[in-house]
């Protein structure tokens, strides 16, 4: 497999993992539907903050990938990195809290939970890494 069909295969990737995020978690009150006791709630402009670069980023990639320019990319990947820290400070909510009161974490479900979203953003986070690697390294160009 080319170094470039995978750098397509994992851009497509990153952008369900954002579609995703936005879905799971873009309810009608952000951080405080259906949260169990014991899990941190999240800020709504978090939310919208790793949605807009997401999308702003996969754009930019793209047309770095399209064009082969390599400054682009460069730009790309501060939007990457960016959005995995972000999407990892949203995962973050899922730490048990210390309090008193707090029940035990909640249960996960493939749809719900800790568990797509931790899959969905250190999946991002590999991809960024490789994402680096292959930019730096010249591998597409």
């Amino acid at each position: 497999m080319e170094w470039s069909n995978i750098t397509w295969f994992l851009t497509a990737l990153g952008a369900v993992v954002v579609l995703l995020t936005r879905i799971r978690l873009g309810g009608a009150s952000a951080g405080e539907s259906n949260r169990a006791s014991g899990v941190a709630g999240y800020s709504s402009a978090l939310l919208r903050m790793h949605t807009t670069v997401g999308v702003l980023t996969l754009l930019v990639w793209i047309v770095a990938l399209v064009t082969t320019r390599r400054e682009i990319a460069f730009g790309a990947l501060a939007g990457w990195w960016l959005l995995a820290i972000v999407g990892l400070l949203l995962l973050a909510r899922w730490l048990p809290s210390a309090s008193k009161h707090a029940k035990g974490a909640a249960a996960d479900a493939w749809g719900s939970g800790a568990g797509l979203s931790l899959l969905g953003h250190v999946g991002m986070l590999l991809g960024v890494s490789y994402f680096t690697f292959v930019t730096f390294t010249e591998r597409l160009w």
